[in-house]
């Protein structure tokens, strides 16, 4: 199921998986699964490919900064989609937030992602 050339969804889903850790395996598995989702017709946005290169996870000011523009994307997200066996902590405050938000919080099982 590959979208190039056919019509494009425009819904945008948010990309929830283990970031901290091994952050080498972690990456390219989030990039996986962005793959997953342009498969399956969506635009994946995963904050935590994005926001690690110019921003300090180990700066306690920067990481509540990183976490509010992550829930403001959220916020623009159809859905949330989890990825991966582990939830992390910041993950469940991602499911948290769309599930307050009424965003659809979607499991998407390993052998899929």
């Amino acid at each position: 199921n590959n979208p190039r050339g056919a019509f494009f969804m425009e819904q945008m889903i948010f990309v929830c998986s283990p970031y901290r850790g091994d952050i080498e395996t972690n990456t390219k598995l989030a990039r996986r699964y962005c793959r997953y989702a342009v498969d399956k017709g969506f635009i994946p946005i995963a904050p935590h490919l994005l926001f690690p290169q110019f921003m300090d996870d180990n700066d306690s000011e920067e990481r509540k900064l990183v976490i509010e523009m992550n829930l403001r994307i959220l916020q623009r997200c159809s859905e949330l989609w989890v990825f991966g066996r582990e939830i992390t902590i910041s993950m469940w405050q991602e499911i948290k937030a769309a599930q307050e938000l009424g965003i659809h919080v979607h499991y998407v099982g390993t052998e899929e992602g």
